[in-house]
């Protein structure tokens, strides 16, 4: 008969304490991981110029609108469409024929005038000799006084009618008043103009310099003016301020402009005012009506903390957030407020002060309160780039 093989509850315990992973550890915990290797950038206060982006049109410096000062035909176009023409050349010829011989019937007006005022004048000195002589009466030079007098006025008029007369044969040659590009004509030879006519004979614009109008918010205009007040901005001034154009086609444009001027007050269906930039135009590669993108700078924060963006993630409910190695090199997460990017950084108003370890690499691998091993990296680093100990 064979009997159960029975082992003592102690033998048990032994048994269980010889088989691998079944007894308790050394101190009942999992073994702790090694702090994480980060790298990190020490903040520094720099200088940071404060430059804004804003759309922008361009405009013609000067417009003039050509329109014929008296009525006629057509006789002539002297222009090229599209060309450069100077201030004072003629542009069209009008029929003269009509104000030449209106010119020179007051001219022939101004002769007879003359004569008459001549002998007007030799009348009254006969009546003055004769009425000290008492010869004639009083009343006789009195009246060759009057007839004087009528005929100076009447050779006055016949002077202005024939200057009146000369100006519209001259206005007979529509002449250009400005320099500047021309643009197409509206009229032909042989066409009838008037002088009150509304469509123009053609349009010179100037194009050297040129303006750039462009619209800023109030809200950054205000911000703006806090910010000088504080002296957190120094050599800032909207109506001083220096900007640089970049064109539709991404293009720098190579001509610096200033801006002029802003409105006094704000559009009420935007908020925003109007900006008015100058650029020299010496090429002609401004063109009015063009969509250009304009950095104006506005001034200088001495004393900026920048923060590189690839340090700054955003939490869900879309605010900015950095990583930074606080006491005992563990993690502490920050809320950030941040201004806007300045050359691959965040500018930060609150959040980050001088002297905090930023965690720009190794983000994927931390959380808030975890010891890490910090790393000083280069802020221009690439994802390549080793890091170098502090």
């Amino acid at each position: 008969m064979k009997f159960p093989l029975m082992i003592h509850p102690i033998g048990w315990l032994a048994l269980l304490a010889l088989l691998p992973g079944c007894g308790p550890g050394k101190s009942g915990q999992p073994p702790e991981l090694p702090p994480q290797e980060v790298g990190i950038v020490t903040l520094q206060p720099r200088r940071a110029e404060i430059v804004t982006e804003l759309p922008g049109r361009t405009t013609a410096y000067r417009v003039a609108e050509v329109r014929p000062q008296v009525s006629g035909i057509i006789l002539k176009r002297f222009f090229t469409e599209g060309a450069d023409v100077k201030e004072g050349d003629q542009l069209y010829q009008i029929d003269p024929a009509a104000y030449q011989a209106a010119y020179d019937s007051a001219t022939a007006n101004v002769a007879k005038t003359q004569a008459a005022l001549d002998i007007a004048a030799l009348n009254l000195n006969r009546q003055k000799e004769l009425a000290t002589k008492n010869v004639v009466s009083r009343q006789n030079y009195d009246d060759a006084f009057a007839a004087w007098k009528q005929a100076q006025a009447d050779h006055a008029a016949a002077l202005a009618a024939q200057e009146t007369a000369r100006i519209d044969v001259v206005y007979t040659k529509v002449l250009a008043p400005i320099s500047g590009r021309i643009g197409r004509s509206r009229v032909t030879e042989g066409a009838l103009v008037t002088s009150q006519q509304v469509l123009p004979l053609a349009v010179v614009h100037q194009l050297d310099p040129m303006y750039v109008d462009i619209t800023q918010s109030s809200s950054q205009l205000l911000r703006l003016k806090r910010d000088l007040a504080a002296g957190q901005l120094q050599g800032a001034n909207p109506n001083e301020a220096n900007a640089r154009l970049v064109l539709e086609d991404g293009t720098d444009y190579s001509e610096p402009g200033k801006v002029e001027f802003s409105e006094v007050s704000v559009d009420e269906g935007t908020g925003s005012v109007t900006l008015r930039a100058v650029f020299p135009n010496p090429n002609g590669e401004l063109l009015p009506g063009m969509f250009v993108r304009t950095f104006v700078t506005e001034g200088a924060n001495e004393q900026a903390i920048l923060a590189p963006q690839r340090g700054v993630t955003r939490n869900p409910k879309g605010q900015p957030v950095a990583m930074v190695v606080g006491e005992g090199d563990k993690v502490e997460a920050r809320v950030l407020a941040v201004d806007r990017v300045i050359d691959n950084h965040w500018l930060v108003t609150d959040g980050l002060k001088a002297g905090d370890r930023l965690i720009v690499e190794g983000l994927q691998k931390i959380a808030p309160g975890a010891p890490v091993r910090p790393v000083e990296v280069a802020e221009t680093a690439d994802a390549s780039a080793q890091p170098r100990e502090n």
